[in-house]
C-alpha cells in the first residue's frame, strides 16, 4: 500500500488510440472556421493510492475504456448542441447545421453531436474524462485521486483537461 505523501500515476497512450473526425469552431461572434478534420490522438493518465495488488489502476481496463470512447468518436462530424450562434435541426436520416448565412447538411449517422458550446480539443478532452470515469467507476476509477485526458488535434498541438474523481463522482 502507499503512503499519503506518494503520488502513483499510469498514463496509457497507445498508437490505436486515435480518431478521425471533422469539426469546425467559431472564434468571436463573427467568425466561423472552415469545417476540417484531424487525426485526434488520445492518451489517459489517472493518479491515486495503490490499492490491494499494488495498481493505481489497471492499464487494460484504462486502454479498452480510452479504445471504446475513440470508437464512437472515429470517422464523425463533430458537432457541437450547446452552441449559441449555431441551430441544429434533426431530422430522421439528416442534421442541418446554421451559422448566420452558412448551412451545412450530414448524414444523421455521421455526427457525434456533443453537449457543450464548442469542439475544442480542451472541451472534447472534458467530454472524454467523463465518459472515461463512467465506463470505469465499476472497475474501480471511484478510488482515483485525478483522471486526466490529454487529446492531441493536430501534431504537438495537445489540449489538457485534469479532473478530481471527486467532482465526477458528485456529478
Amino acid at each position: 500500500m502507499s503512503r499519503p505523501d506518494e503520488v502513483f500515476r499510469v498514463r496509457v497512450t497507445k498508437d490505436h488510440l486515435v480518431f478521425a473526425a471533422a469539426h469546425f469552431i467559431t472564434i468571436g461572434s463573427d467568425f466561423c472556421e472552415r469545417i476540417h478534420g484531424h487525426n485526434w490522438r488520445v492518451a489517459v493518465e489517472v493518479t491515486g493510492p495503490l490499492d490491494e495488488n499494488d495498481y493505481v489502476f489497471d492499464f487494460i481496463a484504462l486502454r479498452d475504456a480510452a479504445q471504446q470512447i475513440v470508437n464512437e468518436l472515429d470517422h464523425h462530424v463533430l458537432l457541437p448542441d450547446a452552441h449559441p450562434q449555431l441551430t441544429l435541426h434533426h431530422s430522421e436520416r439528416e442534421i442541418e447545421v446554421r451559422y448566420a448565412d452558412r448551412r451545412w447538411v450530414f448524414p444523421r449517422e455521421e455526427c457525434y453531436v456533443l453537449p457543450f458550446r464548442q469542439t475544442t480539443a480542451e472541451l472534447i478532452a472534458r467530454w472524454f474524462a467523463q465518459r472515461l470515469y463512467a465506463l470505469t467507476k465499476d472497475a474501480g476509477a471511484d478510488q482515483l485521486h485525478t483522471l486526466q485526458v490529454d487529446i492531441e488535434e493536430n501534431f504537438g498541438q495537445w489540449a489538457s483537461c485534469t479532473l478530481p474523481i471527486e467532482t465526477l463522482r458528485n456529478k
